[in-house]
């Protein structure tokens, strides 16, 4: 990636704190360029309406707009169908939606839901909540010693009572990428289905939903260069219309009577309200953006930025880093001997450098670990070999500033 790149996210344009921004926190959220800030502005200039309601031009022009983004999404991760593509909130409303209308329902005393302790909390919790709820048992699958997922530990851990395994593709913490594809395979010779929490791979990599053959897969719109508030919930189509909406109330009805109502068919009965029109119309933006630079030529620029960073941190003395040496996403995790990962954040800070500090919503990981917290710099299209050096440069000055202040 070059400048042409940078140049076209006017957010990294800007001075912080004196210094040219350098942006290491994508993993969290990324930065948007301008041609999905444009098609917000021209969608509330000039096609702001409801949607699938009326029958005036700016109604027509808005639900175009809106069922459009959805073939969009759905070519994009290779759905079968736009009737598999519910947009949500973001990864962890999709989560939410799968444990509480499918698991809730197909779990009992005795199944069990498989996951791994790298998990983001947004796909452990509502699992917990499951197994509380029906009385199903929680089980993990071993970690290996750098934080990868062993396919042999799967075959231990699922068996025939397993109902779900639900893992992400790729960890927020260790770059991990997991092999999902072969762990579908595990879950659905035993019977269970699986769920993918795609947060963290949707933006980096290319996905294929029916080649991973998972049967739900979530992801979010902001971190993929797309606008805040507005997600996907992929799932197989069977399995989608087998489940009761989550929300009632306008949009997602068929026809609805003083003591009982039905439903819309797929996607629209799980999309009650007023939809995340504008949202979508982002999302279908950040889409094009992706594809025209090429999910291919993203994912071999940040591999080749991992390696670069990898290699340049472990010169510094007293940095520990967390997770394989080897690393297939723009992601590194560490921490300085002796100094807290929020002093690290705050003094990159004052040099305009953005990282991410704390346990990173995985606080189990953080335990296996044996931290309470780390730093962590991530990255993104828009980042460069330079941006690294100006990492590791402040890191060696933090490193010195709190050496000298002991």
């Amino acid at each position: 990636m070059n400048n042409v790149i940078r140049e076209q996210f006017p957010i990294l344009q800007q001075e912080i704190n004196g210094h040219p921004l350098v942006y290491l926190d994508s993993a969290a959220t990324s930065q948007k360029p301008r041609v999905v800030i444009e098609a917000l502005q021209h969608y509330y200039e000039r096609d702001n309406a409801n949607v699938h309601r009326g029958v005036h031009t700016l109604g027509s022009r808005a639900t175009d707009a809106y069922e459009g983004a959805r073939e969009k999404v759905a070519k994009f991760i290779h759905a079968r169908s736009t009737q598999e593509i519910i947009f949500t909130r973001g990864t962890t409303t999709a989560l939410n939606m799968i444990a509480s209308s499918y698991a809730r329902s197909v779990c009992g005393e005795g199944d069990e839901i498989v996951l791994t302790p790298m998990e983001h909390h947004s796909n452990l919790i509502p699992w917990q909540q499951v197994a509380k709820a029906t009385g199903a048992t929680l089980k993990y699958i071993a970690l290996q010693p750098d934080g990868s997922v062993d396919l042999a530990e799967v075959e231990k851990v699922v068996t025939a009572r397993t109902k779900i395994v639900a893992i992400g593709y790729v960890s927020n913490v260790m770059g991990v990428v997991n092999p999902v594809k072969k762990i579908a395979e595990i879950a659905h010779r035993n019977g269970a289905i699986i769920v993918v929490d795609g947060a963290q791979s949707t933006p980096h990599m290319a996905v294929d939903v029916q080649d991973l053959d998972c049967d739900f897969y979530a992801f979010s719109g902001h971190k993929m260069c797309g606008p805040t508030g507005i997600g996907v919930l992929y799932g197989k189509k069977a399995l989608l219309e087998a489940m009761e909406p989550v929300e009632f109330g306008g949009e997602m009805i068929d026809d609805v009577g003083l003591y009982e109502s039905n439903w819309k068919e797929l996607p629209w009965k799980f999309e009650g309200g007023t939809p995340i029109i504008a949202g979508a119309v982002g999302l279908a933006a950040a889409i094009d953006f992706l594809e025209e630079v090429g999910m291919d030529n993203i994912e071999r620029h940040e591999r080749k930025l991992a390696a670069y960073a990898m290699d340049r941190l472990s010169e510094i003395e007293g940095i520990t880093l967390y997770g394989p040496r080897h690393r297939e996403v723009g992601l590194v995790t560490f921490n300085l001997a002796e100094v807290h990962p929020h002093d690290v954040a705050t003094v990159l800070d004052a040099s305009g450098i953005a990282i991410r500090a704390g346990h990173h919503c995985c606080q189990p990981l953080m335990r296996w670990l044996e931290v309470n917290s780390t730093a962590r710099a991530s990255f993104y299209l828009y980042n460069t070999e330079n941006d690294v050096d100006r990492l590791v440069s402040a890191l060696i000055q933090t490193k010195e500033y709190f050496g000298d202040a002991t």
